[in-house]
Parts: structure tokens; C-alpha cells; sequence
């Protein structure tokens, strides 16, 4: 479930799902009413869906564009392969997310593609969809947004960026809301992101977060063919975190 972005300025009218590009929304966990494709070619792996597995809650959108293979692997790992896709996003995480320190390492195979990598999650009352931006390709996900301030955290500066949805998908269906961000200015695939940091400064800067719904260490893809191969997990938790979970997968609808 889930999306994509040119950051319009906050207030701005939204462009229509249907004709949204890359920088207009990362919708990364509210496109769940889009139907599946003729064109698309989903190779052999794990379906769309999300749900738990190997102990980590994950998830897993296209439009149903291009080729995508997506696996959930052991524990907090997953890999993906996609080429001349639509879009498409997927990852691994918790359910609800929160204040944690991710650590995180791997591959991310589409420097001089559209694509990023992000931890990525919702919170409810307000209802926010918020991104901390490790990596990003050949589009800067900053452009054209309202800076709000910026943060130091885990060896790097992070800009802190808001803008709104105007009658948008999102993990309560058509709403209204915000986003927040925070982008990293010098790129990095691997490392520890203390999100309790990123939400304390996006507080102190007037951006206040809900209630926290899901959150995962996500790859997404606009347009555009690469891979990645990730590997998320909890510092200072030994195990997964939902270990009593089954294996499970609910439809994106």
C-alpha cells in the first residue's frame, strides 16, 4: 500500500492519483485502491500484500506497472528487482513504528535512477505520512518543498521539509493531510537512523506527530529499473520483534 512526490508547496492543490508523477507524493502506504494491470509482470516472489513475516511486519505496493520481484527474506531482510516499473514500494518494519534506533544495511542499486531509500511510516489523529530519507536518485525529493529547519543526527545533517495532500489515498482512505521529512543531505545505503530524533525536531519545529500507526525501512521506484537487497533491525533488541507472529498477508484494498 502505498507512494510518490514533487513536493508541491503546503496548500497547494493536489494532482489527481491517476496522474501523479514521482515528486508530487510519496504515498508510500495509502495507494491500496489501485487495480492491478494487464502490463504488469510480477515475477515469482512474495505477493503484494501486507502483513507480517519471518517476525517483521512489511509491505509491499505496485501499480501494476513493469516487472517487479519482491522476497520477504529471513528476519528484517527483503530484496527486490524491478524494471521499467510505474511505481512501486516495498519493505520491512514495525507495526506500530515509534521512537526507535534502526539500524539497517545492504544494497541499493538505483543511484542514477528515480528512486529512494526511506524509512517510512503514518501516524493516526493527526493522520501524517512522514519520511526519513536515507538516499535518493536522480530526483531530489526536496525540491520545491517548505524547509522547516534542519537536524544533526547519527553523523549527518538531515533537512527537515512539510507539505500537505489535498483529498488523497492514505491508510484511512481520501483525506487531507501532512507530510514531514527529513532528507539526508550527504546519501548513505547503511547505518543507524535514532528516529525519536527526527521527531523531536520535527516537534520543535511545529510538526506534530499522532499516534503511530506502521513503519518500515522501505526501497521505492518511479519510472524507472534497479535493485536493492535490505536488512533492518531494532539496536539493543536481541531477536524479531514480533516473534508470536504468523506468517500473514492482507491484500492491498
Amino acid at each position: 500500500m502505498i507512494k510518490f512526490l514533487i513536493f508541491a508547496a503546503a496548500l497547494v492543490t493536489a494532482i489527481p492519483l491517476d496522474q501523479e508523477l514521482f515528486g508530487q507524493s510519496l504515498d508510500l502506504g495509502s495507494k491500496v485502491n489501485v487495480t492491478a494491470r494487464s502490463d504488469q509482470a510480477v515475477s515469482a516472489g512474495s505477493p503484494e500484500g501486507n502483513g507480517f513475516h519471518s517476525g517483521y511486519f512489511y509491505s509491499f505496493w505496485s501499480d501494476g506497472r513493469g516487472s517487479i520481484t519482491y522476497n520477504n527474506l529471513a528476519a528484517g531482510s527483503y530484496d527486490s528487482r524491478w524494471n521499467n516499473v510505474g511505481n512501486w514500494v516495498g519493505g520491512k518494519g514495525w507495526n506500530p513504528g515509534g521512537a526507535k534506533t534502526v539500524q539497517y544495511n545492504g544494497t541499493w542499486n538505483a543511484a542514477n535512477a528515480n528512486s529512494y531509500l526511506a524509512l517510512y511510516g503514518w501516524t493516526k489523529n493527526p493522520l501524517i505520512e512522514y519520511y526519513i530519507v536515507e538516499s535518493y536518485g536522480s530526483y531530489n525529493p526536496s525540491s520545491g518543498a517548505s524547509k522547516r529547519g534542519s537536524i544533526q543526527s547519527d553523523g549527518g545533517t538531515y533537512d527537515i521539509y512539510q507539505t500537505q495532500r489535498v483529498n488523497q489515498p492514505s491508510i484511512v482512505g481520501k483525506a487531507t493531510f501532512m507530510q514531514f521529512w527529513s532528507v539526508r543531505t550527504a546519501k548513505r545505503v547503511g547505518g543507524q537512523i535514532t528516529t525519536g530524533n527526527h521527531f523531536d525536531a520535527w516537534t520543535k519545529s511545529g510538526l506534530k506527530l499522532g499516534t503511530h500507526d506502521y513503519m518500515i525501512l522501505a526501497t521505492e521506484g518511479y519510472q524507472s529499473s534497479g535493485s536493492s537487497s535490505i536488512t533492518v533491525s531494532e539496536v539493543g533488541v536481541a531477536g524479531v520483534p514480533y516473534p508470536d507472529e504468523p506468517d500473514s498477508r492482507k491484500p492491498n484494498n
